[in-house]
């Protein structure tokens, strides 16, 4: 038998695209939120399936410290070849530092990839197109990044405060009587995938820049959920977009549709 291990094939390859999704098992606001079931599957299930559907990625590697989640999500089709270390499992992490870890433990492993995806596991609306549009943009362009986005949905120049005297005021009170037309459009982060060049996460080089390339999705198809109402807004949300097209799985419309 070679003494080669497969650490020191691996130095010698390379790989082009590299998913990494990070789940850790302790969410606090929502127990398991992960792994709990959403429209009859497990919530990592729909960023699984969509990276492998997608076939844009030579390994999908769930980062986790969770026996749980790991079981799942092999069972998934997903890889886990490490654990996720426990300085890199609580409330105050950062996702670089999970994502940049993944990276160096696939290199050992696979070999170094060029590309890679982070993608949330908490992404139940996440679409293969938006996924292989995030890749083209990625390489098409000089950008380090390419992530998604949505537009607020009411001008962000209206925003509201409460005053120290529990009255209201307005943040940008020149804008009083502007038209909302008139107003420039503002997006924020949309936490469904973030594309990237392996470089640009190991040198730690910022996601929002001018380096960074948006995909931009409607704002109906983006949900932070954080709570339970989150999550029951989430479902009915998913189900009325499901029931619409006689699917059962988001992924069966981002095939062809833009609705879902």
């Amino acid at each position: 038998m070679s003494s080669v291990t497969v650490f020191d094939r691996a130095k010698n390859k390379s790989i082009s695209n590299l998913a990494v999704i990070p789940a850790r098992g302790g969410s606090k606001r929502i127990p398991r939120k992960s792994i709990r079931d959403f429209c009859g599957k497990p919530m990592i299930a729909w960023s699984i399936e969509a990276a492998i559907t997608s076939r844009l990625f030579e390994h999908i590697v769930v980062s986790t410290d969770n026996e749980e989640i790991a079981t799942i999500a092999i069972s998934l089709g997903a890889e886990v070849p490490f654990r996720r270390p426990a300085e890199l499992a609580d409330d105050h992490t950062a996702t670089r530092p999970v994502v940049n870890h993944a990276i160096r433990e696939a290199e050992e492993h696979f070999g170094r990839p060029d590309h890679v995806c982070c993608i949330y596991p908490t992404a139940p609306f996440i679409q293969i197109d938006d996924l292989r549009l995030g890749l083209n943009q990625l390489i098409a362009s000089a950008a380090d990044f390419a992530f998604t986005v949505t537009r607020f949905a009411y001008p962000i120049q209206r925003a509201l405060k409460l005053t120290e005297t529990g009255g209201i005021a307005m943040f940008q009170p020149e804008h009083r009587k502007t038209r909302s037309q008139d107003l420039e459009p503002a997006y924020h982060d949309a936490g469904q995938f973030y594309w990237g060049r392996t470089k640009a996460f190991l040198e730690d080089r910022d996601t929002v820049s001018s380096s960074g390339t948006p995909i931009i999705l409607p704002n109906w198809r983006v949900h932070d959920i954080d709570t339970e109402e989150d999550w029951a807004r989430a479902e009915l949300t998913f189900q009325a977009l499901t029931s619409s097209k006689g699917t059962s799985s988001t992924q069966a419309m981002a095939n062809g549709s833009t609705s879902s």
